[in-house]
C-alpha cells in the first residue's frame, strides 16, 4: 500500500523528529562520596523489613517547614544517597535527582502547600533513578542541598534549603544550570537519556532471528503516564496510571495470542517516560498502529462525563473539552522536571505533509472501527469521537488514536475500570478493532494456499 512506501520515504527525512535534548533528563549527579552497598534481599544480615524488602533506598517521611522567606524540604530515608537540585522556569520548579527509590509515603502528601513550596510530586522517572519536583509560589534560590548521615538514632535526611530571590535572580540560576547541561561529559549524558526496556529489547529473537526479519505489522501500545507522573486520580485513590497500564498489559496479551502482530509497549512498569520518546518509540519500531490509554478526570464542579472517548490528531480541538484535555495530557513532560525550552523544530517538507494525510486517514479509520467495537461492550461518551492536537499522537508516519477508557472522577465509571471483568471484555474489543483494522492488509500479504499449492 501507498502507506507502507511512504512510511520507507519519510523515514530519513523526519529521523530527528520530535526528541527531546540530552540535557532534558539530567542525570543524578555523583557526589566524592562513594555510594553505600544496596543490601541484597536474601541477605541474612539484620535489617528492617522495609529495607530487607527493597534493593533501592526507602523513602519513609516527608515533611515542609518554614514561611515565603525560607523554606526546607525535609525527606527521611533508611539510607544515605546522592543528589542533585537544579530549578526550571515556565513554570518555576525545583528538582531533584535522586538515584531510584522506594517511596512509602502517605496518599496525598506533597498537595498541601507550604511556604516558599506550592506543591510536589516524586516518582520514578528513568531506569534507575527518580526525581522530586517543587512546584514554587514564587522564585526562590537553592541555599543548600544535602544528605545527613544517620546520627544519634535519627534516620538519614535528604534537605533542601531554599530562601525567596527575584525574578532575575531565578533565570540567572537557571542559565547557569543550562549551560552546565550543555557542558555535561558524555558518559553523564548517556546516564540520563537512559533507554525504555522498548528501546533496549531490540535483538535476535529466541531462534537467532533479528528482530527486524520479524515482518508482522507492530503494534505500539503506550499506558500513559507512569513514575512521577501519576495522571488523575480518584477520590478513592486509584491513580490513571495504575489503571491503564493494567488495561495495556491485558490488551498485550490478548493482541500476542493471536501471533499475527509484534507488540512493543512505550513502558510495561512504573517508569516515565517523556512525551517525545513515546512517539520515537512508535517511528524507531516502524510502528504501523499506534494506541494511548488513558483515564480521564473532570475537576470537581465541572460536571460529571462518563464513558470511553477516541481521539485523533487535529490542529484543531473538536471542542472545548478536548482542547483542554489535549493541553493537559501535554504537559506531562513538564510534571515530571523536564525543561522543554531546548526541544527541536519539527522538519518541514512536502513529503511529510502528503505522508501525514494518509496517516490521518488510517488513523480516523481505525479511530470509528474501535469506537463500533465498543459499542455494547463498554460504555462510550456521548460524542466518542473526538479530535485535538495531542504531542504523543504526532508521528508523521504512524496511524495513531488516544483511547480514553472513562472517568476516574466518575463512580460508575471507576468501577468499571478496576473491573478485571469489564478489562477482559473491553480488551476483547480493542483486540477485535486491530484485528480488523489489518485483517484485509493481513491476508492479502499471503498468497492463497490454493494458489500456492499448483503446480
Amino acid at each position: 500500500m501507498t502507506f507502507h512506501v511512504n512510511h520507507r520515504l519519510v523515514c530519513a527525512a523526519v529521523a530527528g523528529w520530535a526528541l527531546l535534548s540530552a540535557a532534558a533528563l539530567p542525570a543524578v549527579a555523583q557526589s566524592g562520596e562513594k555510594a553505600e552497598p544496596r543490601p541484597s534481599v536474601a541477605s541474612s544480615s539484620p535489617a528492617s523489613p522495609a529495607v530487607a524488602a527493597s534493593a533501592h533506598p526507602v523513602a519513609t517521611e516527608v515533611r515542609v517547614a518554614g514561611d515565603d522567606k525560607k523554606t526546607r524540604f525535609i525527606l527521611e530515608l533508611d539510607r544515605k544517597i546522592d543528589l542533585r537540585a537544579f530549578p526550571l522556569a515556565n513554570p518555576n520548579r525545583i528538582v531533584i535527582d535522586i538515584p531510584q527509590v522506594t517511596f512509602q509515603l502517605p496518599a496525598g502528601v506533597g498537595e498541601a502547600s507550604r511556604g516558599l513550596v506550592k506543591a510536589f510530586r516524586y516518582g520514578l522517572v528513568m531506569p534507575g533513578g527518580s526525581r522530586i519536583v517543587m512546584d514554587l509560589k514564587r522564585p526562590a534560590k537553592i541555599d543548600k542541598a544535602y544528605v545527613l548521615a544517620a546520627e544519634n538514632g535519627q534516620a538519614p535526611k535528604l534537605i533542601v534549603e531554599l530562601s525567596a530571590t527575584d525574578r532575575a535572580t531565578f533565570m540567572q540560576a537557571v542559565s547557569a544550570e543550562n549551560r552546565k547541561s550543555l557542558a555535561a561529559e558524555p558518559a553523564t549524558v548517556a546516564t540520563a537519556t537512559v533507554p525504555t526496556k522498548a528501546e533496549a529489547n531490540v535483538g535476535p529473537e529466541p531462534d537467532g532471528k533479528a528482530e527486524t526479519e520479524d515482518t508482522r505489522p507492530v503494534v505500539v501500545i503506550d499506558p500513559g503516564h507512569g513514575g512521577i507522573d501519576h495522571g488523575t486520580q480518584a477520590q478513592s485513590g486509584e491513580n490513571e496510571k495504575t489503571i491503564v497500564l493494567d488495561f495495556a498489559k491485558a490488551l498485550r496479551d490478548r493482541i500476542e495470542k493471536g501471533g499475527k502482530y509484534r507488540v512493543v509497549m512505550t513502558r510495561d512498569d512504573d517508569t516515565f517516560v517523556p512525551l517525545a520518546q513515546r512517539v520515537k518509540i512508535a517511528r524507531n519500531h516502524k510502528a504501523a498502529l499506534f494506541v494511548s490509554i488513558h483515564a480521564d478526570a473532570l475537576p470537581r464542579g465541572e460536571g460529571d462525563a462518563q464513558g470511553a472517548t477516541v481521539y485523533t490528531l487535529s490542529d484543531t480541538a473538536s471542542d472545548a473539552e478536548a482542547a483542554k484535555l489535549a493541553e493537559a495530557e501535554n504537559k506531562a513532560d513538564l510534571i515530571a522536571g523536564i525543561n522543554l525550552t531546548e526541544e527541536p523544530v519539527e522538519v518541514a517538507d512536502i513529503l511529510i505533509d502528503l505522508t501525514r494525510r494518509e496517516t490521518k486517514a488510517f488513523s480516523n479509520r481505525f479511530a470509528r472501527s474501535l469506537v463500533r467495537e465498543m459499542k455494547g461492550i463498554a460504555r462510550l461518551h456521548k460524542n466518542p469521537l473526538k479530535s485535538a492536537g495531542f504531542v504523543v499522537l504526532k508521528a508523521p508516519d504512524v496511524p495513531s488514536v488516544l483511547l480514553e477508557l472513562g472517568y476516574v472522577s466518575n463512580k460508575a465509571d471507576l468501577q468499571l475500570l478496576v473491573s478485571e471483568s469489564w478489562r477482559s471484555r473491553t480488551v476483547g474489543s480493542v483486540a477485535q478493532a486491530v484485528e480488523l483494522f489489518f485483517g484485509k492488509r493481513v491476508v492479502s500479504a499471503e498468497p492463497p494456499k490454493e494458489a500456492s499449492e499448483q503446480p
